[in-house]
């Protein structure tokens, strides 16, 4: 089976069906396995979007009959896809098997690596929310069991991704994304997810998973920070992002976001957690001080969030008409979906607050319509060959960097 670019059509009016590429060097025909070889490793962040919709809708305010089915319903799809997606890639690694390490060192390709690590955390943060309350206590053993996993896992991607590009790639400044974040990012997300599973787990595993967090989320706010440090030098002294890809400026809102939202989550969840005098030996329980601090800093950080939430969408609007579909569409939902968890917790900190609640059933109302826009437009783009083609995806330059790929049926 073949399928046509959206330009083929033209292209053989004008030309005849001898032409066998577009004026950018792609072809105009490829098949089915030739679109599965350019299935590459940013495609997981669709899988982020749905499993970030998801866990939002488990914990948003002012709730509904019925909202727990419509969270189930994002939930069972996103372990569809992330099923669906886990065995393209793997299919793209046995057609072409060079590219799984020249993937993992790609400048582009490599960063969203971690990618498919988050989108492990949201369906375990979704198991929590989704299947706990109905089933019986082995699966709260198993996630406790797949938390530390997961942590395991994601600190050695951290250490390697980044040893590797430090070693291998010499990126510029002038080019900087906050995509250089992602290596990191699978760790920005186990504080939220540690303070949704440590009230269903037993003390003894409570304690120690609760300071897990805390020391996974310093660590993974400290790299985060030093990338915004050099992102913000970018944006101070070159252009903005091509049109396209401003979109994925939002990946900056995500881990002031996620931040915000593991620290207010994990500081109210302190008291029942820590010893009295763990720390100190006052009068005062150690919980009760931990919980003001830790709430004291998500609010101190939750605006950062909000500020470049706002940077981006003036980016985004000033290019609108120039803009075209990419993967990094998906920057619309899953970075933005930190930002609203943040605030529902900063809602629970606040007494349930009518008012920042109203927000944050806005802003979860407004992730569904933008999770919703972004679907249509990727399902367009894959139809039309503008993504998952030869010659158009992230891997596209792969071959002139000097990686060993085959070129042929599965065109780098």
């Amino acid at each position: 089976m073949r399928f046509k670019n959206r330009d083929v059509e033209k292209e053989e009016r004008q030309h005849g069906d001898g032409r066998q590429q577009d004026e950018g060097g792609s072809p105009l025909y490829a098949g089915f396995r030739d679109r599965i070889a350019h299935f590459t490793w940013p495609w997981f962040a669709c899988t982020m979007s749905t499993g970030a919709v998801a866990v939002v809708l488990s914990q948003t305010p002012n709730t509904f009959a019925g909202l727990m089915t419509i969270g189930k319903i994002f939930f069972i799809f996103d372990l569809v896809l992330f099923v669906l997606f886990t065995g393209f890639i793997t299919t793209r690694f046995i057609l072409v098997p060079e590219k799984l390490p020249a993937s993992l060192h790609h400048p582009v390709e490599g960063l969203f690596f971690g990618a498919y690590w988050v989108s492990v955390s949201l369906i375990l943060n979704s198991m929590q929310a989704y299947g706990v309350p109905s089933t019986g206590p082995w699966l709260v053993k198993a996630i406790e069991i797949l938390f530390w996993i997961y942590c395991a896992v994601v600190l050695l991607v951290a250490i390697f991704q980044y040893f590797v590009l430090f070693k291998e790639e010499r990126l510029n400044v002038a080019d900087a994304m906050p995509a250089w974040i992602f290596p990191i990012y699978p760790l920005l997300v186990v504080g939220p997810m540690a303070g949704t599973f440590i009230p269903s787990q037993p003390q003894d595993a409570a304690y120690p998973m609760w300071v897990g967090a805390i020391m996974m989320q310093g660590l993974a706010w400290t790299v985060a920070l030093m990338m915004y440090a050099i992102y913000t030098q970018r944006l101070m002294s070159s252009t903005l992002p091509a049109a396209p890809t401003r979109p994925g400026m939002y990946v900056s809102v995500g881990p002031a976001g996620y931040t915000s939202a593991g620290l207010i989550s994990l500081g109210m969840r302190a008291p029942s957690v820590l010893p009295r005098n763990v720390f100190t030996t006052s009068s005062i329980p150690d919980g009760d001080i931990v919980e003001a601090a830790c709430i004291i800093a998500g609010v101190f950080i939750l605006l950062f969030s909000f500020w470049f939430f706002c940077i981006s969408t003036v980016a985004v609007v000033s290019g609108l008409r120039q803009m075209t579909f990419t993967l990094n569409w998906w920057a619309f939902v899953f970075p933005n979906a930190g930002l609203t968890l943040a605030a529902i917790q900063l809602g629970k900190a606040f007494g349930n607050s009518p008012g920042i609640n109203g927000v944050c059933s806005a802003l979860t109302i407004l992730l569904i319509i933008m999770w919703l826009i972004t679907a249509a437009f990727n399902i367009r783009a894959v139809y039309r060959g503008e993504v998952m083609w030869p010659g158009k995806t992230e891997d596209k330059d792969m071959k002139r960097k000097g990686v060993a790929v085959r070129w042929g049926a599965y065109a780098a």
